[in-house]
């Protein structure tokens, strides 16, 4: 049979039946394709005419006679394709719910890949079909290969929509894909030009935790146990220091900060370090150690401790001061001590009181870490309770000076401990009264010296310059403060017109004639012992409840008999900061006398009794108590005041 242009030569009938009939349709089909490539060169966009179907002719087909048929083989059939609004409507909404589903697929990768790898994470919809450049290509061949078109049937039609929704959920994964790399897709905008500095950025340490973020506990350089890890590397899922991992595993410095400035204001322990170390014995500063090295340097980075020394003849008075805020806590430093230390002569009858009185002011930062007594002369040593830990057992003794020794009012009551690896001992005295009686004072201070027996138990720091005639001499550190009870060598209206000149700070006039600071000239009393400069007025005889001195019968000349003197085995391990009086407590004859200082601390052993957080619970209990049901008495007064209406009858 002979076929021309893929047509019958009678264009009325209807093809044949059968095989036949099949391979003419196939060879009519392969001519037009041929015939329409010819005519529109590399079209892409132009689809052959569908063939006739098989028994019958194409419905409103011409019937044209061979002539004409020849005459057209040259001229290529186009068929135009449906409007695509209804579809690109469609699409959208489709290609927007693909596309949230992409990009919650996307955020969770770790890395971009090139852009076949990203589009290959779409699933399903880019494994039917090729990417969009590929797939725009491929679509007009697999159109005419295939023998049922996409719009044969309905069938057909839905499978045409679906590859179409997924060529375009490709298209788009893929060139979101290349913006995100930077490259510049074919045929889309230009990239924006990268922004450059004005100036050099600063460089970045390798340590990349901020340390202007960082407001919590400040960890020291010199802190070698736990020093950063210098590398970057993966941040673990463990916020720690990355020598608490061991081998295998590693961490950078910012999450050890992290966890540093965030979880907990303490220093990480290795468990290495709890298995090793003893809170009871140990090696002298080894690693690790309760007392060494590493655990003073992390509470104390420039190993120095804040001290105040207080000392106050109460004159045996019941009645307390209101307010001991100006005593114990003046406003001049901008903070507080890490220990006080308060001894009292002449006390009030109800020490507990006074004791219960000095825990309310200090507040909960603080707690007793012991208390004596010997008579009425008294000793109470405050510490923040965070530093008990790092406290031997204290031990006391006492000395009577007094002939009569039932009457205890005369005498030394002494307190000994270790702070870390520094031993301290502070004396608080009562020595004979008199303005003519320097002799008998001087006897007191050597009685007191040899008889003092300590220390008891804790051991020695540095034996070898001990002596057993002197107790001073067996610590580091020595605060020795007291009513010691010196005058000054001048008559009363010659110290009048002195004060009356206006000293202010200037105090030098009153202390040629001091009896204390010549003795101690003369190394006769206090050898070793330095005491700060004076700027106060006279401690002593004031009128009980005013500012005048003694203006009764027997005008007592104004002196100073309230002082603090110190040493040190070490050389300016002890720097006094301030010394003066507190004239706002008028309750006595005489101004309470408090000196603050600054005292070097060293490292120490494990072998020492230690206290264990020893402390008064009991009184700590009783004086927070107070301190809260002080401040909600204080609330209502003004809350009543406010309440309060004053009426006039006129």
């Amino acid at each position: 049979m002979s076929a021309l242009n893929g047509f019958a030569p009678h264009a009325g009938a209807c093809v044949a039946q059968g095989p036949e009939g099949r391979a003419v349709r196939d060879l009519q089909a392969k001519k037009a394709g041929q015939a329409a490539r010819q005519g529109a060169g590399d079209s892409r966009e132009l689809t052959p005419e569908e063939p006739p179907r098989a028994g019958c002719s194409a419905p409103g087909t011409p019937k044209l006679p061979a002539g004409e048929l020849r005459g057209s083989a040259g001229i290529t059939s186009i068929t135009p394709r449906p409007p695509r609004k209804p579809r690109l409507e469609r699409a959208a909404s489709l290609d927007e719910k693909s596309w949230r589903r992409w990009r919650r697929l996307k955020t969770s990768q770790e890395s971009l890949s090139d852009a076949h790898e990203s589009s290959s994470s779409n699933g399903s919809l880019q494994d039917a079909g090729p990417g969009p450049a590929a797939a725009g290509r491929a679509a007009p061949s697999e159109r005419s290969s295939s023998p049922d078109g996409p719009d044969a049937s309905p069938a057909g039609k839905s499978r045409g929509n679906a590859a179409e929704l997924g060529k375009r959920v490709c298209e788009l994964s893929s060139s979101f894909g290349e913006l995100l790399r930077g490259r510049a897709l074919a045929g889309s905008k230009p990239r924006l030009s990268q922004v450059t500095p004005a100036r050099p950025l600063p460089p970045v340490e390798l340590n990349v935790a901020s340390r202007a973020l960082r407001t919590a506990n400040r960890i020291d350089a010199d802190c070698l146990d736990y020093r950063r890890h210098r590398g970057l590397g993966r941040v673990s899922s463990s916020s720690s220091d990355s020598r608490l991992h061991g081998g295998g595993m590693v961490c950078d410095g910012g999450s050890t900060d992290s966890m540093k400035s965030t979880f907990s204001l303490l220093a990480p322990i290795r468990a290495k370090d709890v298995r090793s170390r003893s809170y009871l014995e140990g090696s002298l500063l080894a690693n690790g150690a309760l007392l060494g090295a590493e655990e003073l340097s992390r509470y104390f980075p420039d190993r120095n401790v804040g001290i105040f020394v207080a000392t106050w003849n109460m004159q045996g008075q019941k009645e307390l001061p209101v307010n001991l805020d100006d005593f114990l806590l003046p406003t001049d430093p901008d903070y507080a001590q890490d220990m006080y230390v308060i001894g009292v002569q002449e006390g009030c009858p109800d020490r507990r009181e006074w004791e219960i009185r000095l825990q309310e002011t200090l507040g909960p930062h603080y707690v007793m870490l012991c208390s004596a007594a010997h008579g009425v002369l008294y000793m109470s040593v405050f510490i923040r309770r965070d530093l008990i830990w790092f406290c031997s057992e204290v031990e006391y003794a006492t000395v009577t000076t007094r002939i009569v020794s039932q009457i205890k009012t005369k005498g030394a009551l002494g307190i000994c401990f270790t702070f870390f690896g520094t031993s301290f001992l502070f004396i608080t005295s009562h020595f004979t009264s008199g303005d003519s009686k320097v002799n008998e004072r001087k006897m007191d201070y050597s009685k007191t010296i040899q008889a003092l027996a300590l220390p008891k138990n804790v051991p020695d720091t540095n034996p070898y310059r001990s002596s057993s005639s002197d107790v001073t001499t067996r610590f580091d550190e020595v605060f020795w403060f007291g009513d010691f009870n010196f005058r000054l060598n001048k008559d009363r209206e010659a110290v009048d017109s002195i004060l009356k000149q206006n000293l202010e700070k200037d105090m030098s006039k009153l202390l040629e004639y001091d009896q204390l600071i010549s003795e101690m000239s003369r190394g006769s009393i206090f050898k070793g012992f330095q005491e700060a400069d004076i700027h106060f007025r006279p401690s002593y005889k004031f009128d009980i409840g005013k500012d005048s001195y003694d203006t009764t019968s027997k005008q007592r000349t104004p002196s100073y008999t309230d002082r603090v003197v110190y040493r040190s085995r070490h050389k300016d391990d002890i720097h006094a900061l301030k010394y003066s009086s507190c004239p706002g407590i008028r309750t006595s004859d005489h101004r309470p006398v408090f000196a603050l200082f600054r005292v070097k601390v060293r490292p120490g052993r494990d072998n020492i009794p230690l206290a264990a957080g020893q402390f008064d619970r009991e009184l700590y209990l009783i004086g927070i108590k107070r301190r809260i049901t002080r401040e909600l008495k204080k609330r209502q007064e003004q809350k009543d005041q406010k309440n309060s209406s004053v009426c006039s009858i006129s």
